[in-house]
C-alpha cells in the first residue's frame, strides 16, 4: 500500500513540474502583452491623437508601419499564451484524473481499515489482545502498535482530505484557464480584425506612394542628407570641446593621461573618471529622455521599409513625445553645449565624464554651458511642428566621438 502511494506522490509531483514552468511562461508572456497594449495605447495617442492632422502621405505609411508591428506582436504574444494555456489545461486534466485514482486507493485503503477497525473495536477484544501477550515487553509493543495505528488511520483520513482539496482547486484553476483562453480567442479576433483593415490602408497608401515614388525617394534623401549635416555638425562640436577640455586639464595640470592635445579623447580627471564609471555602471539603466515618448526612427543602418533601394543611416534616435514635453537629463553631469543649429533648433551637449548625451530638436533650452545638471532634470522644451502638430525628440549618445546606440543606454528602449 505505502509503495502504491510512494508511486502516486512520484507520478504527481512529475505531472505538476511542467504546470509550474509553464504558469511562469504564462505569467512572462501576459506581461509582454500589457506592454504591448500599452505600446498600442502610446502609439494612438502620439501618431494618431489628432484626426485632422495634415500629413504626408509617406508620415501616415511611417506611422501605421508602428502599429502594425506592434499588433502583429500582440497577436503573436496572444497565440503563443493561448497555447501555453492549452498546454496547462491537458498537464491539469491528467493530474485530475491522477489524483482521482490516488483518491480511489486512500479512501478504499481506509475504509479497509475502518471495518477492520470496527471488528475488533470492542474493549474486551483489545484487552484480550494485551492480556494474551506472553511478557511485559511482548504487551508495551502491543499497545505501541494501537497507537500507531490508530495515528496512521488518522493520517489517512488527513491525507484524504488533503487530496480532495488539491482536486477541487485544480477544478477550479481549470474552469478559469478554459475562461482565460476563451477571452485571449476573443481579443485576438478583434485585434486581428483591426489588423486586416490597417493592412488594407497601408495597401492603398503604398500604392500612392509607388504613384510619385521618384518624389517620395527624394524627400527621404533630403531627410537624410539633413541627418548627415547634423552628424559632421555634432561631430565638430565634439571634437572642439574635447581639445578644449583637454588644454584647460592640462593647464591645471591634472590630467590623468599623457595625449593632452588628443581631438578624439577626453583626458580625464579623477572625479571625471568616477563619473564615466557611474554612468557605464547604469548602461540599459538609463532614464527616457522624455517621460512619455515612442522611438519613432532607431538607431543604425536599415532599408526604407517602402523603398527597399533607399538606405537610411542614423547616428541616434528619434522619440515622438506630447506636444510642448520637456525634454530631461538622463544622468547627471555637466552641459558641455548649448547649440544652435543652423536652420534647426536647438541642442543640449551633457558631458558625463567621457560620455556625451546629446538632446536636439528643442524649442526652448532653460540649462547654459557649464550648468551642473542631476538625473530628471529639465533641460528644455520639445519642438512642435506646427503642421503636423507632432514633437520629436532627436537623441544620442556617444563616447568621446564614437557614436553609440541608445537603446543599449536607456531603459526598455
Amino acid at each position: 500500500m505505502r509503495k502504491a502511494l510512494f508511486i502516486f506522490g512520484i507520478v504527481f509531483l512529475w505531472m505538476t513540474a511542467p504546470s509550474l514552468s509553464q504558469s511562469k511562461k504564462q505569467q512572462e508572456l501576459e506581461d509582454k502583452r500589457q506592454a504591448l497594449l500599452e505600446e498600442i495605447q502610446k502609439i494612438n495617442s502620439l501618431l494618431f491623437k489628432t484626426k485632422g492632422e495634415k500629413k504626408s502621405v509617406l508620415a501616415e505609411v511611417e506611422d501605421l508601419n508602428q502599429r502594425i508591428n506592434t499588433r502583429e506582436n500582440l497577436i503573436k504574444v496572444t497565440n503563443e499564451q493561448a497555447n501555453v494555456l492549452t498546454r496547462e489545461i491537458n498537464t491539469n486534466l491528467n493530474t485530475i484524473e491522477h489524483l482521482k485514482e490516488e483518491l480511489t486507493v486512500l479512501k478504499s485503503d481506509y475504509a479497509g481499515m475502518i471495518t477492520k477497525s470496527y471488528k475488533s473495536k470492542s474493549q474486551q477484544s483489545r484487552i484480550m489482545f494485551l492480556l494474551s501477550s506472553e511478557n511485559f515487553l511482548q504487551a508495551y509493543k502491543r499497545i505501541q502498535y494501537m497507537k500507531q495505528y490508530t495515528k496512521f488511520r488518522k493520517k489517512q483520513g488527513e491525507e484524504i482530505k488533503v487530496k480532495t482539496g488539491e482536486l477541487q482547486k485544480l477544478n477550479e484553476d481549470l474552469i478559469r484557464q478554459k475562461k482565460d483562453k476563451q477571452k485571449l480567442i476573443a481579443e485576438n479576433k478583434v485585434e486581428k480584425e483591426k489588423l486586416d483593415e490597417e493592412k488594407k490602408t497601408q495597401q492603398a497608401l503604398v500604392a500612392s506612394l509607388k504613384k510619385e515614388e521618384n518624389k517620395f525617394v527624394a524627400q527621404i534623401r533630403d531627410k537624410q542628407k539633413e541627418a548627415d549635416k547634423l552628424e559632421k555638425e555634432i561631430d565638430a562640436l565634439i571634437k572642439a570641446a574635447i581639445a578644449e577640455a583637454n588644454k584647460k586639464a592640462s593647464a591645471e595640470n591634472k590630467t590623468t593621461t599623457k595625449n593632452t592635445n588628443s581631438t578624439t579623447s577626453f583626458a580625464l580627471t579623477p572625479e571625471a573618471k568616477l563619473l564615466a564609471t557611474d554612468f557605464k555602471n547604469n548602461k540599459g539603466k538609463l532614464i527616457w529622455p522624455v517621460e512619455k515618448g515612442k522611438v519613432i526612427t532607431p538607431f543604425g543602418k536599415r532599408q526604407h521599409p517602402q523603398f527597399p533601394n533607399v538606405m537610411q543611416d542614423h547616428n541616434g534616435v528619434e522619440i515622438i513625445t506630447e506636444p510642448n514635453a520637456k525634454a530631461r537629463a538622463v544622468f547627471k553631469g555637466e552641459v558641455m553645449q548649448v547649440q544652435q543649429l543652423k536652420g534647426a533648433n536647438k541642442a543640449v551637449y551633457i558631458r558625463h565624464g567621457d560620455y556625451i548625451t546629446i538632446y536636439n530638436n528643442l524649442a526652448t533650452v532653460s540649462v547654459k554651458k557649464g550648468d551642473k545638471v542631476t538625473t530628471k532634470d529639465v533641460i528644455g522644451t520639445v519642438f512642435t511642428h506646427p503642421t503636423t502638430g507632432k514633437a520629436i525628440l532627436k537623441f544620442f549618445v556617444y563616447q568621446n566621438t564614437q557614436k553609440m546606440n541608445p537603446a543599449d543606454w536607456v531603459y526598455k528602449m
